[in-house]
């Protein structure tokens, strides 16, 4: 076996299992498509994080990965593209080698919803974002508008208005946010101009976005708003793919089903973090990811005095 323990994912799950496994003897590696923290890498500010009573994302996950690094091969931009059972375990394939390992801990987290109306891939990267904190200073003396209702669109919105954009308007297409009343109150405060019962319809734009065809969800009423940028904070979706082709169980929503030692229906594979069916917050997924490479002891031969 290259690897005892192979992690798919650098996010807080991923850094957390890196840990634990390490400091029980196991020899793991990490794989991660990008350079690591998953979407926790780009909140502008997380405060509720045990001992941390502020800190920012991108610190965060960077002294996560610093910890991780102590304990388990970080192997960053390599994507693995599929995993493959086999008699003794696993064959790992990535965009450049193969692995045998006899464990896998699945924590690809989720990646952002898109609304998928015409120009939104067109101008992706040319007004059209999916995060504030990458972006929103790029946006200073700019109208900009955040489409969403929960509490991440509405601290988006508030986040983009402290970096100086001129205007900001928040597109829900319900009466109402889901959002916090706490964040809304802030939101107002901040003087964002809401738009309630409204749907982008299309995106528009020359170089870059200059324009949103907006309509009323009620009436119809279709109009168009001016903006310099969009930034679409409507949820995330699990990034599943591995875990369907390994047949493992998925929920109705498409996040992989674990037990409480995060052990999936597949011998062998666990999951933890952002793409199983519990609650998505940085301090479940490190436990979580804890809990996972413990609980791979079971098929690596190794005891672990719970």
């Amino acid at each position: 076996m290259d690897y005892e323990l192979a992690i798919i994912g650098a996010g807080p799950a991923g850094y957390s299992a890196a840990i634990y496994a390490g400091r029980s003897g196991i020899k793991a590696v990490v794989f991660d498509t990008m350079g690591g923290g998953g979407l926790a890498m780009i909140s502008p500010n997380i405060e509720n994080y045990a001992g941390f009573a502020s800190i920012s994302g991108m610190e965060l996950m960077e002294k996560m990965g610093a910890h991780a690094k102590k304990y388990a091969d970080m192997h960053y931009m390599e994507e693995v593209q599929k995993i493959t059972k086999t008699p003794d375990g696993f064959t790992v394939t990535t965009s450049q080698k193969n692995y045998t390992v006899k464990a896998i801990i699945l924590c690809m987290g989720t990646e952002y919803r898109r609304l998928n109306v015409p120009g939104e891939q067109e101008f992706q990267g040319k007004g059209v974002s999916y995060c504030a904190t990458c972006d929103g200073h790029f946006f200073k003396g700019k109208k900009v508008a955040v489409v969403g209702g929960g509490n991440t669109a509405v601290i988006e919105a508030i986040y983009l208005k402290q970096v100086g954009a001129k205007e900001v308007f928040l597109i829900h297409r319900r009466d109402r946010l889901r959002a916090e009343k706490a964040y809304e109150e802030e939101a107002k405060e901040k003087q964002v101009t809401f738009h309630f019962n409204t749907h982008v319809a299309s995106i528009k734009g020359d170089q870059q976005v200059n324009a949103l065809d907006i309509e009323d969800t009620q009436t119809k009423k279709q109009s168009i708003l001016e903006v310099d940028g969009v930034f679409i904070s409507i949820g995330e979706e699990p990034q599943n793919r591995l875990a369907k082709e390994l047949k493992v169980r998925l929920d109705d929503r498409g996040y992989i089903v674990v037990d409480r030692q995060q052990r999936t229906n597949v011998h062998g594979v666990y999951a933890a973090g952002d793409i199983t069916d519990g609650l998505r917050q940085v301090v479940t997924a490190c436990a979580e990811g804890a809990i996972a490479a413990l609980a791979s002891t079971e098929v690596l031969g190794k005891k672990y005095p719970y």
